[in-house]
């Protein structure tokens, strides 16, 4: 990606695969859908099912790290665990391998929207890449489709100088929201660092959070699929759930982390999946968590309801809810435990991921983090009152497990 470490990460990277015999092909400056794509050796231009996109994705300037994908799917979990025994035992091939160019921007963007008819009108958009590098690609898609851009912060910038390239923080946003009401653009588009999270804002300049965009792109996928079953992550709102059963799909709540959600989708052969980060799968995009095909899918979908963005989402309510809140501690997968145990005062508790308390008029989730020493929390409720009780309920449940525990 842009950042500033990126290339010197990526030279390191490649002298070490070449080092062990393997061949590589560097695809230079890319978003990580691209990456993705390139490793599913859809043709004889794009020939291996491996590939790793040097990232830090939504994480602060100085983060880096590495996206994996093995026989084009993501490594993740024990099997990151597992190759971490091998570095550290030196457990490597030997031999030399061979680097060459890859250019695949080309052959990613016209497969991408070969798959869409072009827009039956032209819908004005802002696209907001917070100076990451889907604005290498984002704007000449959607203007092939048929969109008239107006471009914000789309020059590649690892300084990230403008705003943080985080679409789920509402001040990322704010720039967004101010110039899709200036423009009286349809909509508004923004992207993580990387490109594989999406942030929506409508015509008025009103953030629309995942999870309702999931209510949006689930109802257009059933209509197609009757009966078809949709995963989501335990972060979302209960009315996600609900608007799935109610127009015949199936409903499956999983674990938080992008890698799960993709697995679990693929059991499943799920049609389309998402979690409350913004990372949105469709089958026939490869299973792929791309922020850009989902708002391909998006602007279609608005072109064909006829109305304004503002209406097509008021279709799709949520309750009063939180932010995700954090509370740092020590050994946080001990406390979710611990919290599991509790009595939720007649919930129905979920507890594939923490617990999930789910009460008729709200739930509350209470998790350990996957990538931080912390507690994540989200609630939810039909109204403000309910939402202070389940914030109450919360509190106790937390000071019963560790009195130093307090909700934000």
């Amino acid at each position: 990606d842009a950042r500033r470490s990126s290339p010197s990460l990526a030279l390191a990277l490649r002298e070490g695969l070449m080092a062990s015999g393997i061949d590589v092909y560097d695809a230079g400056l890319v978003t990580t859908p691209a990456l993705y794509f390139a490793a599913q050796a859809v043709s004889p231009a794009l020939p291996t099912r491996a590939g790793i996109m040097v990232t830090g994705s939504h994480n602060p300037p100085p983060d880096n790290g590495f996206k994996l994908v093995l026989d084009g799917a993501a490594l993740y979990g024990t099997a990151i665990g597992a190759l971490r025994q091998r570095m550290q035992a030196r457990d490597y091939a030997a031999g030399r391998g061979r680097e060459r160019r890859l250019d695949l921007l080309p052959e990613y963007l016209d497969r991408l929207v070969a798959g869409f008819a072009p827009l039956s009108q032209p819908l004005r958009v802002v696209v907001d890449a917070g100076n990451g590098v889907a604005g290498l690609t984002a704007p000449a898609a959607l203007r092939r489709l048929g969109c008239e851009v107006i471009e914000l912060y789309c020059e590649p910038d690892g300084r990230f100088p403008n705003h943080h390239p985080d679409p789920l923080v509402p001040a990322n946003l704010e720039a967004l929201c101010a110039r899709v009401r200036e423009t009286g653009a349809a909509l508004g588009l923004a992207f993580d660092g990387d490109a594989d999270r999406l942030g929506v804002v409508t015509a008025r300049g009103g953030i629309v959070w995942p999870d309702r965009v999931m209510m949006a792109l689930a109802a257009g996928v059933l209509r197609a699929q009757p009966g078809a079953t949709i995963v989501f992550d335990v972060k979302c709102s209960s009315r996600l759930g609900a608007l799935i059963e109610r127009l015949g799909g199936h409903a499956e709540c999983w674990k938080t982390g992008h890698s799960l959600i993709k697995a679990r989708r693929a059991e499943l052969a799920a049609p389309f999946a998402g979690e409350y980060s913004g990372h949105l799968c469709f089958a026939d995009w490869y299973g792929l968590d791309d922020a850009l095909f989902a708002a391909l899918r998006l602007v279609t979908l608005l072109v064909a309801d006829g109305r304004d963005s503002d209406a097509l989402f008021a279709d799709h309510p949520v309750g009063v809810s939180t932010p995700e809140l954090r509370i740092a501690c020590a050994d946080p997968h001990a406390l979710a435990a611990q919290l599991q145990t509790l009595d939720w005062e007649g919930a129905r508790r979920v507890t594939i991921d923490g617990v999930r308390a789910e009460w008729p008029d709200g739930w509350a989730l209470v998790r350990a983090s996957n990538t931080e020493s912390c507690l994540v929390l989200r609630l939810e409720a039909d109204d403000a009152d309910t939402l202070a009780a389940i914030r109450a309920r919360v509190a106790a449940r937390l000071a019963a497990v560790d009195p130093a525990l307090a909700l934000p």
